[in-house]
């Protein structure tokens, strides 16, 4: 930190600016005369004359040429000056000494010396700060930062620089031992001495003598160390020197008796110096304006004022920089002629300028207007009475004074950059003396009357830290500025300007002008005119006087004759004796000044022979000389006698209005009880008017009150009738304010007259103030919604008031309050709002409240509505996100009841956060119902109502058991869709229960396959279960209500029915052409087959044929064939995959009573082949020897009729074992033992199927048979099993192989055969697909086709040989695509 510069300049308030109209700018005297109450408190005021009001500038500029004054900046301020004279004692203190001064600097900043002296000064001096080390604290006061050891350099500079100056002050660097006789008596001493050993010692050898010897000391040794003064050639040793020399001075040095004398001097009084050059106005112009533009660098137009203004005071504030400026100031308009054109003035007027010739405003004119008292004044007082010219630059400034007698002065700027002003109130002048005097006091000790000088300028910022009230104003061209009297006013110009200036003096001033000349007494300052001789010319003309002038000079001409009768009168008691008539009026001021106080001598004076032309005013008689008083003679203007006569005149001139201003005086001062009616003012003005009383302030006074009467008089009946309005700024009338009322009301009263209104106003306004009261009390209790009524019979109340009541909106606006506070305490009332508080309604109570006045219960019951506005929407936004849980997955139970746990404190209604609360609530519901179903098994009607209820009601909740529930339905679904892949045939129309279960009615089937046939070949796929659709289920369900044992009988009673009904219909003597066979239900023809299961026929194009022809099959119509029929270990697989899945399914339950049936059967049926085996194994033993034949004879019809009984129930065992959907071998061996059929000991007896004759027998037939026969028997003699001849079996030992392989969802697909791709030489080739497909080759050409495509079956092929219809050997009649032969088990008809 380094020391602190000089603050930034803070600019004064303003002073008043005045705009007066063409009518108040007509009478100067007159508006500066109104302007005076206002404008004197700040001491100066600007006026701006009407926009019209633009008189010509006068004045020669060609003759006009000036010698201005040069005005360093830096010296300008006291305090500045007074440190800049500090510092060249210093610089000549050092310079006496030898040496040269260089100002130390410290933290890269010129030290401050005088503040340092000045400080140490303070702090008890050198000795004492060192010996209790307060430099750290002197560092600190100046500015420094501490803990830089800032102290310790600034003690060594003082030690250096300051400390041998203040020895020098204080005199201990003077020889207080030797005086100066002593030393000349040293000398004297010496000097006989030397002559006296000269002359002894003169022969001998020589002596030295030093011829400079020390003074103090009193040796001439060390010759080197001895200094000798360059003034006196005194010799003094350095070290002999208080405080001592360290070196030789190298240039001119003086003895501390010559050093005293030179700074003993006293220093020249302070002023400025006039420049060398005499300069015009245009020269002049030039060199401001260039010096502007340099400074600034800038034009001179750019410059900001405010710029130039603090600028300025940096500048005069500042040691460091010195800047020159030039002011051409005081310059007689009498010898260039004024800026003002004058009548018989060199300046050619034109004619419509000739307005301003005679005008007030004109400082030619004002001066010496009848209402100004300078114009008794005889002398032309250049600069008081005749106007002085200012030109002035950038800088250049007048210093702060009073203007010559405390009298007025106007200033008006012609043209050019403004001129900036400060001033002071009059009041404040003693004050802002004292200021200056006690922060310069070596200023005014040698210059007691500085301020008079205008020399001294003081930063306005000081004066105002101090107490001192000041006001500023930039004076623009075109512009008064008038200053009061006694008011300081200093300034500066902003650039090259043109300004004229006068004085002038009211008659409220004669008081001040008397206080004035006893303060220049003070001060010893001449006066500019004299007083007492102004006052006697007006009395001696007592007669023409102004009534209210001649009052006034009157009373000072009292005091006048007062102070003049008690000074002669000591002057008399003193020995005077002699007296003489002198007339000072003919001298010249400067002849007739007081030799003690320079005061202008006009009523006496006192001379002396001794001293003539010399002459003192009678309060410094005893400074005229020192003659003996009798010498003395009073010279005298007027007797005493002549005195009084001038007053008495003056008296009678002012009498009469002395007594209408005394009574118009008491009239206007009355109190209360005293005042007069308005009737008794208007009778004064009529007395004024009748007398010719002149326009005084009094009676302007007197003339305000009464207009001031009648108006209030009117304005107060007016109110009292209530009509009376204000107009505003528009053309609607606004009614007064409280203020108004109160303020007009206490006007009534401060009337100096009474008014009858008065005390009804007063009641009116009681009433209206008790109102306001009331009002106030409800305005700041806090607002409630109870108090509705209140305020409404409130502002019922206050509407009856005629006046403007700024509480009646305020009252409104408390209304809206209250009642929105109501509103909010309804809607969140439980009561009458069972719902709770909505987010519509709070928002519509947020909008309505956002439209009112703010309040802090509005703005917490605001804040409270918002807050749960936000909170609520927030939960309204999170339950409906958690509702919705479209972009994710939904949210786990305990994050929604933990925001429900949010939602608990929330007064309001939350629709979604209520669907929040009902989904939790079916949540745990469901899970409740999932916990209570986890138990014990599960049907698949539960899992599925239950997944539903979750899926029905998009519970968007994430539910543990719903991931295990849907995984549950989804292995059921796989499980289901595993089973109907095992079960169903491709595009089969029955379902996975339908199958599973027993049929009702076996008949039913073809109906309901030719319902369903359209359907499936139109989707030409599978149908598949859905786990979300129930109506498969739940018929099941309702068909599964009697047990499944009385339904499997139920069934096999209807197909014994069935079979039994299609084989009467195939007896040989049936109507062929009448009888419907097939799927098709046409007659039967060519080659048939005929159902095993339900004995029907069916044509071998409609129907799919044996898949292999040579290992003999139970063929299933396709009404009879309802499913695949796979192997028990599938289906048991299948059922303990299911009871993995821990779910219980109707499918389930028919699966398991099919294997329970399935299981059943086939321990019987293997009873049963066992014992039918076991018969005919008997028998082949015994027919095998024949020796043993005839013993068996009677045993072989016994095992014959046993025989026959197995076959029965053979027969009855595979219609039940086709009738399971489950394929065992034990159906293929009963099968096998139905066509071998029943054993005979004799061909003869061969007995035939029911459904055959023997006239439909064949060779054909019987030989295949026997073939058929022989073929098994070796089969059975071997355990092998018959060996195809020409067919290829599909992929059913492939199958069986990767059986192990397969899962069970996959045991009904299909695997791919490598014969697939070969193609079927038939004409009309199917195509057909599936799992197995059956191959026959043709015995004449080799070539394999499908049997299907030629009408073959697996038994026609394995029995018979194959020709296709291409062979050489095939007979042309065969219709068939394929050789037509007998298949076992076919029909054939000859239609």
């Amino acid at each position: 930190m380094t020391q602190r510069g000089p603050a930034e300049f803070t600019p004064p308030p303003e002073c008043p600016v005045f705009e007066p109209s063409w009518e108040e700018f007509a009478d100067p005297f007159a508006f500066i005369n109104k302007i005076r109450p206002i404008a004197e408190k700040t001491g100066i005021c600007k006026v701006r004359p009407p926009p019209d009001w633009q008189p010509p500038f006068a004045c020669d500029v060609d003759r006009l040429h000036f010698t201005p004054r040069i005005q360093r900046l830096n010296e300008l301020e006291a305090q500045t000056r007074v440190k800049l004279n500090f510092l060249d004692q210093i610089a000549k203190f050092w310079e006496l000494q030898g040496c040269t001064l260089k100002i130390p600097h410290v933290e890269q900043k010129i030290l401050d010396l005088y503040q340092l002296n000045k400080l140490v000064a303070e702090e008890g001096g050198f000795d004492l700060v060192c010996r209790e080390r307060r430099w750290t604290k002197i560092a600190m006061t100046m500015g420094f930062a501490p803990g830089k050891a800032v102290g310790s350099h600034l003690r060594a500079h003082y030690e250096r620089v300051l400390y041998p100056y203040h020895l020098f002050q204080s005199g201990t660097n003077l020889l207080v031992s030797l005086t100066y006789k002593h030393i000349r008596s040293i000398y004297h001493t010496l000097s006989i001495k030397l002559s006296a050993v000269m002359q002894k010692f003169w022969v001998r050898s020589p002596v030295t003598v030093d011829l400079y010897v020390c003074l103090v000391c009193g040796k001439g040794n060390d010759e080197d160390r001895l200094l000798l003064c360059d003034g006196c050639d005194d010799s003094y040793h350095t070290f002999c020197l208080i405080p001592p020399l360290s070196d030789v001075p190298r240039g001119d040095w003086r003895c501390p008796k010559c050093l005293a004398q030179e700074c003993s001097k006293p220093q020249e009084a302070f002023g400025f110096e006039q420049a060398c050059r005499d300069y015009s106005l245009k020269s002049f112009g030039e060199m401001a304006d260039s010096f502007k533009s340099d400074y600034f660098n800038m034009p001179v137009h750019m410059v900001p004022t405010e710029l130039v203004e603090k600028e300025f005071w940096r500048l005069v504030g500042t040691v460091e920089e010195d800047v020159t400026v030039e002011y051409g100031a005081d310059i007689a308009s009498k010898e260039f002629g004024s800026g003002f054109p004058i009548k018989g003035g060199k300046f050619k007027v034109a004619p419509h300028d000739e307005k301003y010739l005679r005008c007030g405003w004109n400082l030619n004119n004002m001066a010496m207007m009848t209402p100004s008292v300078l114009t008794h004044v005889t002398a032309d007082i250049c600069g008081m009475t005749l106007p002085w010219l200012y030109v002035g630059m950038c800088f250049s400034s007048f210093c702060w004074h009073i203007e010559d007698h405390w009298s007025y002065s106007i200033n008006y700027l012609h043209w050019g950059e403004p001129k900036t002003w400060y001033g002071a109130p009059g009041f404040a002048a003693e004050q802002l003396e004292a200021v200056m005097n006690k922060l310069a006091p070596e200023l005014f000790e040698s210059q007691p009357d500085l301020l008079h000088q205008l020399v001294t300028i003081m930063n306005p910022n000081t004066l105002m830290a101090h107490g001192v009230p000041i006001y500023r104003t930039n004076q623009c061209a075109g512009e008064f500025v008038i200053t009061f009297p006694r008011s300081y006013h200093s300034g500066f110009n902003q650039g090259f300007n043109f300004a004229e200036a006068v004085n002038f003096c009211t008659v409220d001033w004669m008081p001040l002008g008397r206080q004035c000349v006893d303060h220049y007494r003070l001060l010893h300052r001449y006066c500019v005119f004299s007083h007492d001789e102004m006052v006697c010319n007006m009395a001696m003309k007592a007669d023409s006087l102004d009534v209210v002038l001649a009052s006034a000079v009157q009373k000072d001409m009292q005091l006048m004759n007062k102070d003049e009768r008690e000074l002669r009168d000591k002057v008399c008691k003193m020995g005077v004796v002699r007296c003489e008539l002198f007339e000072y009026n003919l001298l010249a001021d400067d002849e007739r000044q007081c030799v003690k106080c320079r005061t202008t001598c006009y009523l006496s004076a006192l001379t002396c022979p001794c001293r003539p032309g010399v002459q003192v005013c009678l309060h410094h008689a005893h400074d005229l000389c020192s003659c003996p008083v009798s010498n003395y003679t009073l010279n005298y203007r007027f007797t005493l006698d002549d005195l009084y006569p001038m007053m008495n005149a003056v008296r009678q001139r002012a009498e009469s209005y002395d007594e209408w201003a005394s009574r118009v005086t008491e009239f206007m001062e009355a109190k209360l009880d005293k005042k007069r009616n308005v009737t008794v003012f208007r009778v004064l003005l009529e007395e004024s008017d009748e007398k010719s009383f002149p326009e005084n302030d009094l009676l302007r006074q007197l003339r305000l009150v009464t207009q001031d009467a009648e108006k209030c008089s009117s304005v107060a009946q007016q109110l009292l009738n209530g009509k009376r309005y204000r107009t505003g700024g528009g053309n609607s009338p606004n009614q007064l304010t409280v203020e108004e009322m109160r303020s007009f009301v206490r006007q009534l009263y401060n009337l100096p007259c009474c008014l009858t209104q008065a005390p009804l106003l007063k009641e009116l306004l009681n009433s209206i103030e008790d109102f306001q009261q009331h009002s106030e009390k409800l305005l700041s209790d806090e607002v409630n919604a109870d108090s509705v009524s209140e305020i409404e019979s409130l502002l019922e109340e206050g509407s009856q008031f005629d006046v403007c009541l700024p509480e009646l909106p305020l009252l409104r606006e408390r209304l809206e309050q209250a009642r929105w506070l109501a509103g909010v305490q309804q809607a969140e009332n439980l009561v009458s709002n069972p719902c709770g508080l909505s987010l519509d309604s709070m928002r519509r109570l947020i909008d309505r409240g956002v439209g009112l006045t703010p309040h802090p219960s509005t703005e917490r019951t605001m804040a409270r509505l918002q807050e749960l506005l936000t909170i609520s929407e927030e939960l309204e936004e999170k339950a409906q996100a958690l509702l919705k849980a479209r972009w994710g997955p939904p949210e786990s139970l305990e994050t929604l009841s933990s925001m429900l746990t949010q939602v608990d404190g929330v007064p309001a209604y939350l629709p979604n956060c209520l669907l929040l609360q009902d989904t939790v609530n079916r949540a745990k519901e469901w899970l409740q119902e999932a916990e209570d179903l986890q138990v014990e098994y599960s049907t698949l009607y539960e899992l599925c109502s239950l997944y539903a209820f979750y899926k029905a009601h998009a519970i968007p909740v994430r539910l543990e058991p719903l991931d295990q529930l849907e995984v549950l339905v989804s292995e059921v679904q796989a499980w289901k869709e595993s089973a109907a892949k095992t079960f169903l045939i491709k595009n089969s129309h029955f379902t996975l229960l339908e199958v599973l279960c027993p049929r009702w009615e076996v008949g039913s089937s073809l109906k309901k396959m030719r319902k369903m046939k359209g359907e499936c070949m139109s989707s030409g796929k599978k149908k598949l279960v859905k786990l979300d659709s129930m109506s498969d289920v739940e018929r099941a369900l309702s068909d599964s209500k009697d047990s499944a044992s009385a339904v499997r009988l139920k069934e096999l009673e209807s197909l014994c029915a069935l079979r039994a009904a299609n084989e009467s219909k195939l007896l040989p003597t049936a109507d062929c052409a009448s009888l419907k066979v097939c799927v098709c239900q046409k007659p039967p023809m060519g080659a048939m087959l005929q159902c095993e299961l339900c004995r029907d026929a069916f044509h071998s194009v409609c129907v799919r044929r044996p898949s292999d022809p040579l290992d003999p099959e139970a063929w299933l119509c396709p009404l009879c064939l309802r499913s695949t029929k796979p192997s028990l270990a599938k289906i048991q697989t299948l059922l303990a995959s299911l009871q993995r899945i821990r779910v219980r399914l109707p499918e389930g339950d028919a699966l398991r009573y099919m294997i329970e049936c399935t299981v059943s059967w086939q321990r019987r049926a293997r009873e049963v082949i066992d014992s039918y085996d076991h018969s005919l194994t008997s028998q082949d033993c015994r027919g095998a020897s024949p020796t043993q034949s005839h013993r068996t004879t009677g045993h072989k019809r016994k095992v014959r009729h046993y025989i026959t009984d197995c076959y029965s129930e053979v027969e009855e065992l595979m219609v039940e074992g086709l009738l399971l959907q489950v394929s065992v071998p034990e159906t293929q061996q009963l099968y096998r033992l139905l066509l071998s059929g029943p054993p005979t000991t004799d061909t003869s007896h061969t007995e035939h199927p029911p459904y055959l004759t023997p006239k439909h027998s064949s060779p054909q037939r019987e030989k295949a048979k026997r073939r058929m026969n022989r073929e098994e028997a070796e089969i059975r003699d071997r355990g092998m099993k018959p060996k195809s001849k020409k067919q290829r079996m599909g992929t059913e030992k492939r199958r069986e192989r990767k059986a192990a392989s397969v899962s069970a969802s996959d045991v009904s697909q299909s695997e791919d055969s490598e014969e697939d791709m070969t193609q079927c030489p038939a004409e009309n080739c199917l195509q057909p697909e599936g799992e197995e497909v059956y191959w026959v080759q043709c015995d004449c050409c080799n070539r394999w086709f499908h049997m299907i495509c030629v009408g073959v079956s697996a038994e026609l092929a394995a029995e018979e040989d194959y020709m296709c219809n291409q062979s050489p050997t095939l007979s042309s009649s065969i219709p068939s695509p394929g050789c037509v032969t007998d298949p076992p088990r076919s029909l054939t008809y000859d239609l």
